[in-house]
Order: structure tokens, then C-alpha cells, then sequence
């Protein structure tokens, strides 16, 4: 994939790899540092379109990165939680055709505290028109 931003994680600036193994990679972008303290991204280094196209290996290697990743976030920004996931596809808001596992640190003096990955989707407001059976 010659303009997938993970394939080609080296040629933007903004991101900075920080754990990688034969699998995978934690990269962090500089410009998302203000608003996310902390955050970043575990990327399967063979271009997967989502997570379920990941093999065992690769699974595998993400937990490996992870727990390396919870501990320098925890030394250096001291968190009092942790959101983490995938996005799967345009309508969970997958906007790179590329896997991506979300770590985002979370402080009890963040405005959304107490709001986690399923708050927004869980609002009236959210409630589809109809239901449509397949």
C-alpha cells in the first residue's frame, strides 16, 4: 500500500515509534499529544484492512506491545484508566483501511471522565430509525 500512513510509518514525521517486534508497532503522533496525553496506536506491521484479518501471531505480539506500552504511559503520565480498542469500517469511525489498536490514557480530571467507549453510542439520540432483518 503505497499511501497507507502505517505501511509507510517512517516517512511522516509526526509519528514516532516507540516498542516495535517482528509483528507490530506503537507509534505515537506528536500533533494528537495536546488534547490526548498519552495515546497512541499498536499496528500490525503487514497491512491488515482491521482486526479481523490479524493472525494468532500478530494478536499475540499486540498483547506483547501493549504491556510494554501500559508502562511507559503509567511512569510517564500517571493515568487513572485506560480506553482501548479497534474501529472496524467508515461507520465506527475507521477513517485508515489499515488495523489499529487504540490506547488512550484516561485522568479523573478530564472534562469527559467517567465517559467510556461505549457512552456516545449508548444515547437516545443514537437510536437507529428502523431495523432492518438481513
Amino acid at each position: 500500500m503505497t499511501k497507507c500512513p502505517f505501511c509507510n510509518v517512517h516517512e511522516d514525521s509526526e509519528q514516532q515509534v516507540y516498542f516495535e517486534n517482528e509483528y507490530c508497532m506503537f507509534i505515537q503522533k506528536e500533533n494528537e499529544q495536546d488534547v490526548l496525553e498519552g495515546c497512541g496506536l499498536i499496528v500490525p506491521k503487514a497491512h491488515k484492512e482491521n482486526v479481523f484479518e490479524l493472525s494468532r501471531e500478530e494478536w499475540n505480539a499486540t498483547y506483547d506491545i501493549m504491556q510494554q506500552v501500559k508502562e511507559l504511559i503509567d511512569n510517564k503520565h500517571i493515568p487513572d484508566g485506560y480506553i482501548l480498542g479497534w474501529n472496524v469500517g467508515k461507520v465506527s469511525n475507521q477513517h485508515i483501511d489499515h488495523a489499529h489498536f487504540h490506547i488512550i490514557p484516561r485522568f479523573n480530571d478530564e472534562p469527559h471522565a467517567g465517559k467510556g467507549i461505549r457512552y456516545w453510542i449508548k444515547q437516545s439520540e443514537n437510536k437507529r430509525k428502523s431495523k432492518t432483518l438481513r
